[in-house]
């Protein structure tokens, strides 16, 4: 599946079960590791439990491949690896003390708060 696809189906589901705050970010000129960095988030460990699996269902459902998800016990973070796109489910106090965001953006024309980044 390719990235644009891949990230549609990504913030479909986190849109699906009322993610805040989805952010994003191109990291291809950043990293060879993944193309992009979704991170949204969740009011409690229930909600970030219920976006997780629901970008897992929503990913598998669409032909695409789930690598991992870290965090699940807790659901204070949750990372859910699909490959070319690390979705980061998070909290609002941890979103806000690891500020991936600011982490990863080069420069602020590399963030992205549109789900139509290609």
């Amino acid at each position: 599946m390719n990235v644009s696809k891949l990230q549609k189906v990504a913030v479909g589901a986190l849109e699906d079960i009322k993610a805040r705050d989805i952010e994003v970010i191109n990291t291809t000129k950043l990293s060879s590791l993944f193309d992009r960095i979704i991170v949204a988030s969740a009011d409690s460990a229930r909600q970030t439990k219920s976006l997780a699996r629901s970008v897992q269902d929503k990913v598998l459902e669409a032909g695409g491949r789930v690598i991992g998800m870290e965090g699940e016990e807790t659901g204070d973070w949750i990372v859910v690896d699909l490959g070319d796109i690390v979705v980061h489910i998070m909290q609002p106090a941890v979103r806000s003390y690891y500020n991936l965001e600011e982490l990863w953006a080069a420069r602020p024309a590399t963030r992205k708060k549109s789900a139509a980044v290609g």
